[in-house]
């Protein structure tokens, strides 16, 4: 950095100390790429912003004038002028390289930025269009400042997306306005799976420039994709453009509604009304004039355009000055020179009607030009020409597959493609690439050829579901299912997606084996996994799998398409919903009968609401009109449409029957103002008294101000608390004083997407992004259950009238009414890992607490419940059971040891001593002494019946786990995080051995089933092998690199597996040491780590052949 520049950072280091926030400026500074995300956290570590502000000006110090520069743009944006100002004299100047311009005009960081953003080469044959070019221009830069949408509009083939690529090929607008980068996007028309993988790509793209410690796996819904594109445009990419070209629908471009900049190129002019933000407009003109379409004829064929044929004017006139066809017409006119008359004849013939701008393309013009290039070819290949009309447009069709359809051999598909001139001449990148098209569209094909029979073995085979998620992703094959079996593929397929776009790819097999034994996907599994056993195979069946019914009282299919709404009658007889199908749909609450069902508005209906008196409904739509209608009669009674100039998200009747817009008037009677980006959501308090309004331009506050997108908000039964959801949270307020009572977060990985307060409780219904509805207490703010079975986002949550049933809407086009007492009792019992597991001959027993703080014991078989405890008022974190099942023990964390007896639940003893949280417990073989161990650094041996304690202190610091040696049950192994590793002799509690193990906290420890060694691991990142009989270390086992976590002995005593908290497992031989094989390090997933997170614990099976490996995930591992 320049020494002025340093100089003033330093003089003005105290002011900037006292009033900036760094968590805001430093957004921008990451995007500009002076600043690394490990910076940034070191900076968020410190506890105040004073401090925080100081580490990030240290930070500056030491770098660049880039870094100088970034930090004043920052302060501009944060609208920190007056700090700017402090350092506007002293601005470094940046060095001239890379701005140099080339003969194009255009410079050569330019030229990176459009071709790393995918922005499409100019094209060969070029016509300048200056007028029109300068005016996308001059739209662009009105976003300079904000976000916002300008339009490119016009017909078919008017050259709307060679402005737009060529409008951004200039360098100052890139450097003014995006420098971020211009990120481009071919969207078309396109189905919901292929959106998604589109939106895929882009998220795909924009990640590329991050380190794969953060990479993440591909998002599975357009809606996750939607919220993983808002982040990177809003953190990563803040000031960059978007370019969307050639979108078709207002439903595809409000998903990309993610408040950035973006240039749209469309057909349809008013489709950007449909989104929020600033809009700009820019028409492109139906047809080139004479000149242009001369020129642009006179480039194909070389010449000069006074020069050209008398023909071509006539041409030009009877194209109607359309550029694509002119240029269709050039590039014939190239391969064949002599042709004017005749492809003027052939226009003539066809008596064309003008290209005419309108809401969908009109290919009249476009159809007959390329039919007067059909005339050209040889009579054989015509024919072969119109056989493409049975495939799908724009999709690339692979010669191998032309080559069934025709009979032809490959050389003769490929020339016979040459002389169509649309076929791309770069060979496959691999040979899956010809298969692909089979694969996305051999269902297509096989259903329009009637071939039902052979389409139905085809798709509910898991081979097909396989192969296909491999090679296409689950996006396309979910979009393959819209009868029962189809259902139930379709709801494996849309719970396990985001396995299958993993890598390395998941057995779907063990996948499937998760369903219902009632499901046709779980009958295929079995039998494959009942054949794959045969030869050896390992799989898991999960025995009492069918214990776990829905908590659904009720499912409802009411659209084909999300359901973005659905409310309750006031009564609570009736649910109304609405969605993505324009539809509105009245059903009852009892049964799911429908009631009613109209088509509502031309596009998405956003929200519906029932009258205080259930006689009316209204409905509010992207189509900008609010509609209200008779319930009992299904008829329109008023339309309001001049209103509002952009979508409306959400309508609601008061609940008194105060009327806030009159029926019989087509005007509202009050109009508030105050918001500065779109209001998502807005409800009344229930005495009416006041309306809370939820905006894109909420400004939470906690320990710092965050700049948030309100979703929603909703009242307490009382109206004395305001609570609102934004991001990942809901927030609770009180109303009177405006403080914030209560932060509650929900899952990082997912956002809160409405939220609703029961009106005669204090639970909160939550719905969440990864498809689960959760119940918190906001009184308390506890979650109290999970509501799951929804198989994509949950757009909707609501209580009814009286508080006894909750429904669900979401993007799997399903309405789920759930029993809320039931749901509240049953879902809040999850089991928790603090378990111990005893196997016998006849049935498996569990004994965990659950998630209420409650120890339960049951039947692994049936998942019946044996016993179960009242609530301890000490968190349990450690349970065991002895080995005739007849008494269980539980250590809590204020360091209580209790005895119960099996099934009675009778308490037998109550063992106090331990000081501190105690960890681990274990009874021995006869099952009259128990173990345990503490964070308070001791292990204690009870003679529990008698309450007779020997006390083992020596540790230094927590004792985690101990061992009992097989060979001698008087012996003990106990290791802590002091790095010491001491054997007990339980008779007299005096310790035989002490051994300094590790530099850091020991881990784990695993003694060799002949007791010759003993291995441990460390935080250190090494792991060790003692002898038991000269007590020294036989091999220091090091490559790991980060804390080993976990060990086991093979039962051959010739391998130790090692498994550490980067999901590494490394396989070691125990006769000299030596490292024989690293699982999954050259298979890291999409995800955190390879294993999903810590490698937990390791397993040989008795013939040392499978290696199991519990963490993040449970992976199976076979050696030869």
């Amino acid at each position: 950095m320049e020494e002025r520049a340093r100089s003033c950072l330093l003089r003005s280091k105290a002011t900037l100390e006292q009033d900036i926030k760094a968590s805001y400026l430093m957004d921008h500074m990451v995007s500009d790429g002076v600043l690394t995300t490990d910076e940034e956290a070191r900076v968020l570590s410190k506890p105040t912003r004073k401090e925080q502000a100081a580490v990030l000006l240290e930070v500056l110090l030491r770098k660049d004038n880039r870094a100088y520069i970034s930090f004043y743009n920052a302060l501009i944006r944060e609208s920190y002028g007056d700090l700017a100002n402090l350092l506007h004299s002293d601005l470094p100047l940046l060095s001239p390289e890379g701005e140099r311009s080339f003969a194009d005009g255009v410079s050569h960081t330019v030229q990176a930025i459009l071709s790393e953003g995918g922005v499409p080469q100019r094209p060969v044959v070029f016509v300048s269009r200056p007028a029109l070019l300068n005016l996308i221009r001059e739209k662009l830069y009105r976003l300079k400042s904000t976000p916002g949408w300008v339009t490119v509009f016009g017909m078919a083939g008017s050259g709307k997306s060679v402005m737009a690529a060529e409008a951004v090929r200039d360098h100052a607008l890139i450097k003014e306005c995006f420098p971020g980068g211009v990120h481009w996007l071919s969207v078309g028309q396109c189905e919901r799976a292929d959106l998604l993988v589109r939106m895929q790509s882009l998220c795909f793209c924009l990640e590329q420039g991050q380190s794969s410690d953060t990479s993440q796996r591909p998002p599975c819904s357009v809606e996750e994709a939607k919220e993983r594109l808002r982040f990177l445009m809003l953190r990563r990419f803040p000031r960059s453009l978007l370019i969307l070209d050639d979108v078709w629908d207002s439903s595809t471009l409000r998903s990309f509604d993610i408040q950035c900049r973006v240039l749209l190129t469309t057909r349809n002019r008013g489709l950007a009304d449909s989104v929020s933000g600033a809009r700009f407009e820019v028409p492109v003109e139906s047809g080139l004039d004479e000149e242009k379409a001369l020129e642009i004829l006179a480039l194909y064929v070389n010449g000069k355009p006074q020069k050209l044929p008398e023909q071509a004017r006539s041409i030009v006139s009877e194209c109607k000055g359309s550029p694509l066809v002119v240029s269709l017409i050039g590039a014939l006119l190239r391969e064949f020179p002599d042709r004017w008359t005749y492809y003027l004849r052939q226009l003539q013939k066809k008596q064309f009607k003008r290209i005419r701008k309108s809401s969908s393309y009109d290919y009249e013009a476009l159809d007959q030009a390329m039919d007067a290039s059909l005339q050209v070819l040889e009579p054989e290949h015509q024919d072969l020409y119109r056989d493409l009309s049975v495939m799908q447009k724009d999709v690339k069709v692979p010669a191998k597959v032309l080559s069934v359809l025709w009979g032809l051999e490959l050389e003769e598909v490929e020339d016979v493609l040459q002389e169509f001139q649309f076929y791309n001449e770069r060979p496959p990148n691999s040979g899956d690439v010809d298969c692909l098209y089979w694969y996305r569209f051999l269902p297509y094909h096989m259903g329009k050829a009637g071939l039902s029979k052979e389409l139905y073995s085809l798709m509910f085979s898991l081979d097909w579901v396989k192969e296909k998620a491999q090679i296409m992703g689950s996006a396309h094959l979910i979009n393959d299912y819209n009868s029962e079996v189809r259902l139930q593929f379709q709801e494996f397929l849309s719970l396990n997606g985001h396995h299958l776009e993993q890598r390395p790819f998941p057995d779907v097999v063990q996948l499937a084996l998760s369903q219902s034994a009632h499901s046709e996907v779980y009958r295929q599994a079995l039998m494959q996994a009942q054949k794959r056993a045969s030869r050896g195979q390992l799989y898991l069946d999960w025995v009492n799998a069918n214990n776990q019914d829905s908590l659904s009282r009720l499912v409802v299919h009411p659209h084909q398409g999300s359901v973005y709404y659905a409310c309750f009658s006031k009564d609570g007889s009736k649910i109304a919903s609405c969605g993505a199908n324009k539809a509105l749909r009245v059903f009852k609450t009892t049964s799911g009968e429908k009631l009613l069902e109209l088509q509502a508005h031309d596009e998405d209906v956003l929200c519906c609401a029932f009258s205080p008196d259930d006689r009316y409904i209204a409905t509010c739509s992207s189509d900008r009109k609010v509609k209200l209608w008779n319930v009992e009669r299904g008829i329109l009674i008023r339309e309001f449409a001049e209103e509002h100039e952009e979508q409306i998200n959400h309508c609601q009747f008061t609940n008194t029957g105060r009327r806030l817009w009159n029926p019989n008037k087509s005007t509202s009677q009050n109009t508030m103002f105050g918001h500065m980006e779109p209001v998502n959501h807005c409800c009344f308090s229930p005495n009416d008294a006041y309306l809370a309004t939820s905006s894109s331009d909420g400004t939470l506050k906690s320990d710092e101000e965050i700049k948030a997108i309100v979703k929603c908000s909703t009242w307490s039964a009382d109206g004395s608390r305001i609570i609102c959801a934004a991001r990942n949270a809901v927030f609770v307020f009180d109303v009177e004083t405006s403080d914030m009572l209560l932060e509650m977060k929900t899952s990082r990985l997912s956002t809160v997407q409405y939220c609703h307060a029961c009106p005669n409780s204090s639970l909160l219904a939550v719905a969440l992004s990864h498809y689960t509805v959760e119940l918190w207490n906001f009184e308390t703010s506890k979650k109290k259950a999970e509501c799951n079975g929804h198989l994509s986002w949950v757009h909707c949550v609501q209580f009814s009238p009286d508080g006894s049933l909750l429904l669900s809407s979401s993007d799997d086009q399903t309405i789920r009414l759930w029993e809320t007492d039931r749901v509240h009792t049953s879902s809040a019992a999850a089991l928790k890992r603090d378990s111990d597991v005893l196997f016998s001959q006849s049935d498996i027993t569990i004994v965990a607490p659950d998630s209420r703080n409650r120890l339960q014991v049951r039947t692994g078989s049936t998942g019946a419940v044996l016993f179960e405890s009242e609530e301890f008022p000490s968190r349990i974190r450690c349970t065991c059971i002895s080995r005739n099942a007849s008494f269980v023990a539980l250590g809590t964390e204020d360091g209580t040891v209790q005895v119960l007896e099996v099934p009675s639940g009778k308490t037998s003893l109550k063992l106090t001593g331990h000081t501190r949280t105690v960890h681990h417990c274990q009874f021995t073989d006869d099952g009259e002494t128990l173990i345990t161990s503490s964070e308070d650094t001791t292990v204690r041996v009870w003679k529990w019946r008698t309450g007779e304690c020997l006390v083992l202190a020596g540790h230094t610091e927590p004792v985690r786990k101990f061992h009992l040696l097989n060979n001698s049950s008087a012996h003990l192994f106990s290791w802590s995080f002091d790095g010491t590793v001491k054997v007990w002799d339980l008779n007299g509690g005096q310790v035989l051995k002490d051994l300094k193990c590790h530099e850091g906290a020991v881990l784990s420890c695993d003694v060799s089933s002949d007791g010759c060694l003993f291995a441990t691991t460390s935080a250190d990142r090494t792991a060790k092998v003692w002898s038991s009989a000269l007590w020294e270390m036989t091999f220091p086992l090091k490559g790991h690199r980060d804390c080993v976590r976990s060990c086991r002995f093979s039962w051959d005593n010739k391998r130790l597996a090692t498994g550490d908290d980067n999901g590494e497992i490394r396989l070691w031989s125990m006769l000299d040491g030596s490292l024989l094989k690293i699982c999954s390090r050259d298979t890291k997933d999409s995800m955190d780590s390879f294993h999903g997170g810590w490698v937990t614990d390791l397993h040989f099976s008795p013939d040392n052949k499978v290696l199991v490996s519990t963490g993040g995930y449970i992976k199976v591992h076979t050696f030869i």
